[in-house]
């Protein structure tokens, strides 16, 4: 058997953070006099990188210096929110653990900042399970834009079709598609019909194990 990997976005797919995005959004949008509703945020939030985010709801160019200063403040409300709160979705070790077991090689690839990652993967111990952990600094262009999946196929050493991704946005989802991998829906954020077709969805880590990865890389859809 050839090399394979299962990459992981994180916000959605490893820890259910996006409640937490939200309150920390409305708190600095509510500082800033910014108006926001739910719906946006399903639309213009979830798995979208803080450039784009904040440029949609200030309404104007947000990048440079000023794009780091107000990335810094808001993802430093969100970490003080959720720092004592650091949970997996439902059995995600349990598959992790499997997947360990079974010779996977395993990746995180996500737009948050690398703060935000270290949080979540200190918590979690994912360092010791992980033989990739890439997060926005990493990459040059942005989900959908396929470059941090491919990018983090190549650091472990697998061709991205022998790779599965688990995602829950529709820009994560997109980007798994556009680098040619099998990809995952987790329907903590969104419904099946809010996404581009998968190869499988989940609630959480019960529904799926490794043989179902397997049997997922060697379809040919």
């Amino acid at each position: 058997m050839s090399q394979q990997c299962v990459i992981f976005d994180m916000d959605g797919v490893i820890s259910h953070t996006n409640p937490h995005h939200v309150i920390a959004f409305e708190k600095f949008f509510d500082k800033y006099n910014v108006p926001y509703t739910q719906e946006e945020f399903e639309e213009h939030m979830y798995g979208k990188h803080n450039s784009y985010i904040m440029t949609h709801f200030f309404k104007r160019p947000i990048e440079g210096e000023e794009l780091i200063k107000l990335e810094d403040e808001k993802e430093g409300m969100f970490r003080e929110i959720y720092k004592d709160k650091v949970e997996t979705i439902p059995h995600y070790m349990d598959f992790l653990n499997e997947l360990k077991s079974r010779g996977f090689k395993t990746a995180v690839a996500t737009s948050a900042p690398r703060a935000n990652l270290d949080l979540i993967a200190n918590a979690l111990k994912l360092g010791e399970k992980m033989d990739s952990m890439m997060s926005s600094e990493d990459v040059t262009f942005h989900k959908p834009n396929p470059e941090v999946y491919l990018k983090s196929a190549e650091r472990v050493g697998v061709s991205p079709s022998d790779c599965v991704v688990f995602e829950d946005s529709f820009s994560g989802v997109t980007a798994g598609l556009n680098a040619g991998m099998k990809v995952v829906g987790v329907l903590s954020t969104h419904t099946k019909e809010q996404l581009p077709p998968c190869d499988f969805y989940i609630n959480d880590y019960s529904e799926v194990n490794v043989d179902k990865i397997i049997e997922i890389l060697n379809s040919n859809s």
